[in-house]
């Protein structure tokens, strides 16, 4: 296999990504001295690391496609800024052999591998092949170039249900199905090849057989040009959902010591089959007894944090330094493995609708202070739009300690500490998931959130009296800010009245539920709060860093509160609570959305229409399908009934909100 022309050290580095992983390299390449370049789309002009590098330049329209995706405007811009070498970051160009080849082409250092050793271990089938040769244990599959719909049939009845179905040219669980009868698999390789067409451009397939109870384990792997191979040790990235990593650690607690070093020697043997160069990731598939290998990833990856903090090395630094034509500066022994780590990833999507991708502005944005211990990976402010086009991930919260429980606990922590307002999270769903029991004691496998959804989205709890009260401090907070500059306001002073007291009602309701309310007595003496046949001594203090310290009948809290209009948040050591101020003089009324209407959830591209006007369907029927931030979004029917109208066709992009069917109830 081909061993790189030695690299150089240069000056200016562009990064030809977005978001987290932007942000994360340009802080690395600065620190080292170097001149940083960002790239952009019209929707990205204020993003976060557009702020933070030394320059930008405009690539082109919101669609990936013409923008980060498209390799000429890519090269285009390196040369306006200067840059001399680029970094792909993951995901977009990252395992583009033919991205890595054009930079070589144009004279610019590819931060990663060469374009052959992409070619090699980037394609799954190829490097399957290749994997088999070098005695690497495979799982049972079909590799082959041959991409007809009887071709893979075949192949999927000589191994057997249920298989997996996924792209070959893909990554992060887009274009993937799980088969389990030869009847659905027509299906799932339309879906998969149109989502890994979108997502990578290329919609090739492998079919391997379904390993049952499955963990995903990985081993990053560093090589430089000089003939260096390294494995950093391994990472458990088994708690997925749709075959997409949520929470990550290092080392893997399945593994012990014995058998830590036989998985990583298999990956020093994988990568080696091709002298790798650059940061890669070597996964493997366990069935609890045996390790099979299942993919490289020609590139760093989103976990890569819990590898840095457990051996203390900078993976982005040393891709640098690798890219430089240095050597690595340590040896395979050299290498030392401290404590534990554990990261989860911070989604704009909503838990409780399926996951669906949260799209609009960020309005709050509170994430812990980095700390010994934590670390925050974030590729979003305040004010920043999240916008439909692109990868649903906020930020990564990641928790380094001495003992995988301890790191729980941080992780835990962080993420209670941590708001986001404007858009919907999976932060409380995190939460719920890294402190579950399964989860601490390393009882999981791949669809472990899949089978314990329920347990994992519970109702939000319903508001007490701490919380009731906390929110109507919350709203005098507001006004009493309002009033600051307002020289003779009463509100300057809380609770001011020259003569006797009188009474304000507030009347809150939380989400569908019934209407609570609290009574607030002023005037002389201090301010007290009724609820119900319950009255409250209580006092606030507001905080610079956001919210306040709320004293109720002598004990103190914390709260947490965003007040938006007649909405608030609020959270309070019982949880997070959004609560409606009902308005006193009326105006609450909304227009609601018969059920029967299929509505666009999110901006998105509607990319299949799977029944037809009058078609008779059965609850939860799929109708169509829309493409949200690169993943695919079937919607369904809301009951048993006849589709009475479609109004869209493919290839429509829709606003959120927008009719896109009608569905007429079956008469009972």
């Amino acid at each position: 296999m081909d061993r790189p022309a030695q690299y150089r050290r240069f000056r200016t580095l562009l990064i030809a990504n977005r978001g987290e992983i932007a942000c994360r390299v340009i802080r690395t390449a600065r620190a080292m001295g170097l001149r940083t370049v960002a790239v952009y789309s019209e929707a990205d002009c204020d993003a976060m690391h557009v702020a933070m590098a030394d320059e930008a330049v405009l690539l082109g329209p919101a669609r990936a496609r013409d923008s980060y995706l498209n390799i000429d405007r890519v090269i285009d811009a390196a040369r306006q800024s200067g840059a001399e070498a680029v970094h792909p970051g993951y995901g977009f160009l990252s395992e583009s052999a033919e991205f890595a080849q054009a930079c070589s082409e144009a004279g610019l250092v590819f931060v990663g591998p060469t374009a052959g050793m992409i070619k090699a271990m980037g394609s799954k089938s190829g490097s399957k092949m290749l994997m088999e040769k070098a005695g690497v244990p495979l799982v049972p599959g079909y590799h082959g170039e041959a991409q007809d719909e009887a071709t893979l049939a075949k192949a999927a009845d000589k191994i057997g249900f249920p298989v997996l179905v996924k792209a070959s040219a893909g990554g992060g669980g887009r274009g993937m199905r799980i088969v389990h009868s030869a009847g659905e698999l027509a299906a799932a390789l339309t879906s998969a090849k149109r989502e890994a067409k979108a997502a990578f451009g290329d919609d090739r397939m492998l079919i391997e057989k379904f390993v049952e109870n499955p963990r995903h384990i990985e081993v990053q792997v560093i090589g430089d040009s000089h003939g260096n191979l390294l494995s950093l040790f391994e990472r458990e990235c088994t708690l997925q959902r749709r075959h997409q990593k949520v929470v990550e650690e290092a080392p893997s607690p399945t593994l012990d010591a014995g058998k830590r070093e036989a998985v990583c020697a298999a990956a020093r043997k994988a990568a080696g089959a091709v002298n790798y160069v650059g940061a890669g990731t070597i996964e493997f598939v366990s069935n609890g007894k045996d390790v099979f290998f299942i993919e490289m990833n020609t590139r760093l990856q989103v976990e890569h944090p819990v590898t840095e903090l457990i051996t203390g090395i900078d993976l982005v630094e040393w891709q640098l330094r690798v890219a430089f034509g240095e050597k690595l500066p340590l040896a395979q022994d050299e290498i030392k493995l401290s404590g534990h780590a554990i990261e989860a990833r911070v989604y704009a999507e909503n838990p409780h609708r399926n996951f669906m991708p949260s799209v609009g502005r960020i309005r709050t944005w509170r994430m812990p202070e980095p700390s010994n211990g934590l670390r925050i990976d974030a590729g979003y402010r305040e004010g920043d739009a999240v916008s439909p086009h692109y990868d649903a991930m906020l930020a990564k919260v990641i928790a380094w300690a001495p003992t995988r429980d301890a790191a729980i606990d941080r992780l835990n922590r962080g993420l209670e500490d941590a708001d986001v307002r404007g858009i919907v999270t999976n932060i409380a769903f995190l939460s719920a998931l890294v402190t579950h029991p399964d989860v601490r004691a390393n009882a999981i496998d791949t669809g472990f959130i899949e089978r314990e959804l329920k347990n994992l989205t519970p109702a939000a709890p319903e508001p007490g009296d701490l919380e009731l009260c906390a929110a109507v401090t919350a709203i005098l907070n507001e006004e009493a800010k309002a009033a600051r500059g307002e020289a003779h306001s009463p509100w300057r002073t809380a609770g001011w009245m020259p003569v006797g007291r009188r009474q304000r009602v507030f009347t809150f309701r939380h989400g569908h539920g019934t209407e609570q309310e609290a009574g607030l007595q002023y005037g002389n003496g201090p301010a007290t709060l009724s609820i119900g046949e319950r009255d409250f001594a209580f006092a606030y203090a507001s905080r610079d860093a956001g919210g306040f310290d709320l004293t109720l009948d002598g004990m103190k809290s914390h709260i947490v509160a965003v007040v938006e209009g007649h909405e608030l948040y609020l959270r309070t050591r019982n949880g997070r609570f959004d609560l409606h101020w009902v308005d006193p003089f009326g105006g609450d009324d909304e227009e609601q959305v018969g059920e029967d209407k299929i509505i666009a959830p999110l901006p998105g591209t509607v990319v299949a229409l799977l029944a037809e006007v009058g078609a008779t369907l059965e609850k939860g029927a799929p109708i169509l399908t829309l493409e949200v931030m690169k993943m695919e979004q079937t919607l369904r029917a809301p009951f048993a009934g006849v589709l009475k109208v479609i109004k869209c066709k493919v290839g429509d992009i829709v606003q959120e909100g927008v009719e896109l069917a009608e569905v007429e109830p079956t008469a009972s």
